[in-house]
């Protein structure tokens, strides 16, 4: 099939596209990270490898885009995607802080928390910010995202496909979760991460302050991406797992999805996924904007 009539890994009855269609999924994508930095290989991997700290905007661009690719893009580019980042992961290493042995970037067990957390957190956010899926429609997107699974490495055989199975991973791995040095200085990174100066017009760019409207608008995003933590995790923070800090998550979320939603649609829908509506379009398939 050629890529103009290819509707990628998903296509458009899947629930991956009912579900990434939401721009919330951006709030998703920063829970996730706040939950991968529990895990101290992961993070100690992250620490010693990248250079986000340099880079926070673009790393979070190409995280983006990539992403984006896998859902969206013809099969091809898709897979072709996934090539590269094997490859990648393939020439890294790092060294555990607590016991000085060093490992690979590509074990099974630290892709599989990556993989877990990530789809985990497209779901949760969705829901919780008030998109309807049905609970047999969160297993479908589970096992659906077995390809994406399998792009970065991963055999689908070992991954959790099912909402139980998820919580059953979760489960298993919480007694290696802890929140370590790389790991409390990942969640400040992200708390409050460097503003570039064209985003925050309130004081000179010279003084390097950026205080303004934007860091706390981006305050108030990063602090209901924590809150929407299982209480479990929030605890490993030094937070609280009081109910009322998830019913507050929970309204939070909510009105932010509304406020994106009032967005013109040329923000709200990525070049990514018109080319790909456009496609299915021409193939004969109606599907939702």
């Amino acid at each position: 099939m050629d890529d103009a009539h290819d509707l990628g890994l998903f296509g458009p009855r899947s629930v991956t596209w009912k579900l990434h269609q939401e721009p919330i999924l951006g709030l998703a994508g920063l829970r996730s990270l706040y939950f991968q930095a529990l895990h101290p290989r992961a993070v100690a991997g992250v620490a010693q490898n990248s250079v986000y700290k340099d880079d926070a905007w673009g790393r979070l661009m190409r995280t983006s885009m990539y992403v984006a690719t896998t859902i969206y893009a013809p099969t091809a580019e898709a897979e072709a995607a996934g090539h590269r980042l094997r490859r990648l992961h393939a020439r890294l290493s790092a060294v555990d802080p607590a016991t000085g042995e060093r490992f690979r970037i590509d074990e099974p067990d630290l892709l599989r928390w990556v993989h877990v957390t990530e789809v985990e957190s497209f779901l949760t956010v969705a829901r919780r910010a008030g998109l309807s899926l049905t609970d047999a429609e969160v297993d479908t997107y589970y096992a659906e995202q077995l390809r994406s699974a399998e792009l970065v490495g991963l055999d689908p055989a070992t991954v959790p496909s099912t909402a139980a199975e998820v919580a059953a991973y979760y489960e298993q791995v919480r007694p290696e979760l802890r929140l370590t040095r790389d790991g409390a200085e990942t969640m400040m990174f992200l708390t409050v991460p460097p503003v570039p100066d064209s985003w925050d017009l309130s004081l000179p760019a010279r003084l390097g302050l950026t205080l303004g409207p934007t860091r706390w608008a981006y305050l108030g995003i990063a602090s209901t991406a924590l809150a929407l933590l299982p209480p479990w995790a929030r605890k490993l923070y030094g937070g609280l797992g009081w109910a009322t800090t998830d019913l507050t998550a929970d309204l939070s979320v909510k009105s932010i999805r509304l406020l994106l939603a009032a967005l013109p649609r040329r923000l709200r829908v990525s070049p990514m996924r018109q080319a790909a509506l456009e496609r299915a379009a021409a193939a004969g398939h109606l599907v939702d904007a």
